[in-house]
């Protein structure tokens, strides 16, 4: 995704909510009350592709009145946007990255959500031999010595940022014709590797929405530590503008955290899948479960 669509993106979420606002002459007060608050959720494309966000957000719309305008982009745009002022809360996946957006004074909170893994994955046939490896670092580095080919998100997102810290783990900085950056979001990538029985790295969760739409690349590699993959909301400085929904980003926040929003989000996938895709981690839910 471009610069220049997120920016027509934002722009269009910033008129609609604009004029939201604006209540017409002879509009009475109940009508007003009515009319939905906007909050502005810039977050990765691994919650909406996974389907998470289509499952959760309708409960608090409906309880709060709240209308959730979501800017689905990579983590690191995300928080661009977040430090720019352009989005009230950020719901992201890296989590150095997250500190230092906090250390620098660009987000006033920051609660743990959830997590899940990632996964390589790529194709049946497997030529660059990696299937069952422990080590994603030694399955990076087989692929590059095979000049097996692999999709890169190349969008500075939670998973290329995870992405890049494996082949620096494996020693490697990847590159020639082998090697794509596609530029591209989670389920875009995952579609494009799997047209060119490519490997590529995703999140779990997007990996297996992806299945019920048909992609044939299978999980080769799987459960090294280094592939932890934990969520994070922050709630942007309100000193960004007056145009910051800081007591609507609170609200979003304590009730992605309490136990009744957890509970649903251990529950997502399980009917489809037999697992979550996400494993809830809010202090709340930890707290609850820690006996």
């Amino acid at each position: 995704m471009t610069k220049k669509t997120i920016a027509l993106i934002i722009a269009l979420v910033l008129l609609t909510a604009m004029c939201a606002t604006c209540r017409p002459a002879g509009t009475d007060h109940a009508t007003e009350a009515a009319t939905p608050q906007r909050l502005i959720l810039a977050t990765t494309t691994s919650t909406e592709n996974s389907g998470l966000l289509d499952y959760i957000l309708p409960d608090f719309e409906q309880q709060f009145n709240i209308d959730v305008q979501v800017v689905a982009v990579g983590t690191g745009q995300a928080l661009a946007l977040g430090e720019e002022g352009n989005a009230d809360v950020l719901l992201v996946h890296a989590r150095s990255r997250e500190d230092q957006f906090m250390a620098e004074g660009h987000g006033v909170r920051r609660e743990d959500v959830m997590y899940n893994d990632f996964v390589i994955v790529g194709p049946a046939d497997d030529p660059a031999g990696i299937r069952g490896m422990s080590i994603a670092a030694e399955a990076f580095r087989a692929i590059a010595q095979a000049q097996a080919a692999f999709v890169s998100r190349g969008d500075d997102s939670g998973t290329h940022v995870k992405e890049r810290a494996i082949w620096q783990e494996a020693g490697i900085e990847p590159q020639g014709d082998w090697y794509l950056s596609a530029g591209q979001g989670m389920g875009a990538v995952l579609t494009l590797a799997d047209e060119q029985q490519a490997y590529t790295l995703s999140d779990r969760a997007t990996y297996l929405a992806r299945t019920l739409e048909g992609i044939d690349l299978e999980i080769l590699v799987e459960g090294d530590p280094l592939l932890f993959n934990p969520y994070g909301v922050i709630a942007v400085n309100p000193d960004k503008g007056p145009q910051i929904q800081a007591d609507m980003a609170d609200t979003f926040i304590d009730w992605l955290v309490s136990l009744p929003t957890q509970a649903k989000i251990a529950a997502f996938g399980v009917a489809e899948f037999g697992q979550p895709l996400f494993t809830p981690s809010s202090d709340a839910w930890q707290a609850a479960h820690s006996q």
